[in-house]
């Protein structure tokens, strides 16, 4: 302990007051060698003998008397969760004034509860009740694609609007952040049509003026001419009436016919994800990167600088797809959705 370099000093000059102690050292010149007073010695050389070793640390201190009442802290992380009449939440000044404590006060509390009104997290639980079939339809295509087939994740992204800023924005530079208008001029809208391939990033693409069964129809034909036509596409797909419409189907319909004749299996298979359920879609985290990377800061006068954007963001993709791989457990995710609906069921 006396040696020890992570011992704190004043624990070691104690330690070495019984030491000399053991080994026959008075008080008086045990306490001129350490340097302190007879006391401190016959202090801690009553307390090694009631104690050992123990007795030699830090006793717990019971330090300053809260000066804030309990009635008061147990006021403060209960009424969080309702907000004053007029507001829609609690700030810690507002709370912090109307118990009479400082702003710090309430913060401290909240942290030490993990207590967080000023944030909010959305979300949406599917009713559909054929959740759990068409959940573990689509999940199972990721964790285990199919042979000889194409697991491709569509959507369509819309409206992709030509948006012009109405003064010329300034570029970054050291000290300075890039500006851009708050206002802005729209210049239209198209739509994008897009397929993710699960396996290998690469993305199928067709943009449109605007988004009606022909124009599905006809990017799925676009598929059909640029896949290898001996495999099987497998289109993970939302529940928008446009991708059931009847000539769209009639035309899917017809196309298996033709791909079971030559080769022995149907060309096209849907797989629709469960309503309110596009985040078992991959194809939308493209989408939020194609968003934020290649349009959203964007000054575009019309359509067409839309579309070129678009296209060049693309292109430089292609030379190096990105794969976006689903990782996550089905039954782990089916356990939090229970934990969610029961939540909303009992007001939690």
């Amino acid at each position: 302990m006396i040696n020890c370099p992570t011992t704190p000093q004043r624990e070691a000059r104690r330690a070495r007051i019984v030491l000399h102690r053991i080994t026959g050292l008075n008080q008086e010149r045990t306490a001129l060698a350490e340097g302190v007073n007879r006391p401190v010695v016959a202090q801690w050389e009553k307390r090694f003998r009631e104690q050992g070793i123990e007795g030699l640390g830090e006793a717990r201190r019971s330090g300053r008397k809260s000066s804030i009442s309990d009635r008061i802290k147990e006021e403060i992380l209960t009424e969080v969760t309702r907000p004053p009449q007029g507001f829609t939440q609690w700030s810690s000044r507002k709370m912090a004034r109307a118990k009479g404590v400082s702003p710090n006060t309430v913060q401290r509390l909240w942290r030490a509860n993990d207590l967080k009104p000023h944030l909010k997290r959305t979300f949406k639980v599917s009713n559909d009740p054929r959740f759990e079939e068409k959940f573990w339809d689509v999940i199972g295509l990721y964790l285990n694609p199919p042979e000889r087939a194409l697991v491709l994740c569509c959507d369509e992204k819309s409206p992709c609007q030509a948006l012009e800023c109405t003064q010329t924005a300034l570029p970054l530079g050291p000290r300075k952040v890039r500006t851009g208008t708050q206002d802005y001029v729209r210049h239209g809208t198209i739509m994008l049509f897009a397929a993710l391939s699960y396996l290998d990033g690469k993305i199928f693409r067709q943009t449109a003026p605007q988004h009606t069964h022909k124009e599905w129809l006809s990017f799925l034909k676009k598929l059909d001419r640029e896949t290898p036509p001996e495999l099987s596409l497998h289109l993970i797909i939302d529940n928008y009436a446009t991708h059931k419409q009847p000539l769209v189907m009639e035309w899917i319909t017809a196309r298996n016919k033709r791909q079971e004749r030559a080769h022995g299996t149907h060309r096209i298979h849907l797989h629709f994800t469960p309503t309110s359920s596009s985040w078992m879609n991959l194809v939308e985290r493209f989408f939020r990167d194609l968003t934020v990377d290649g349009i959203r800061d964007g000054s575009l006068t019309s359509t067409k600088e839309l579309i070129a954007a678009i296209e060049a963001y693309l292109q430089d993709r292609d030379l190096s797809p990105k794969r976006y791989v689903w990782k996550a457990e089905g039954q782990a995710i089916l356990e939090k959705i229970q934990c969610a609906r029961a939540a909303i069921e009992n007001g939690e």
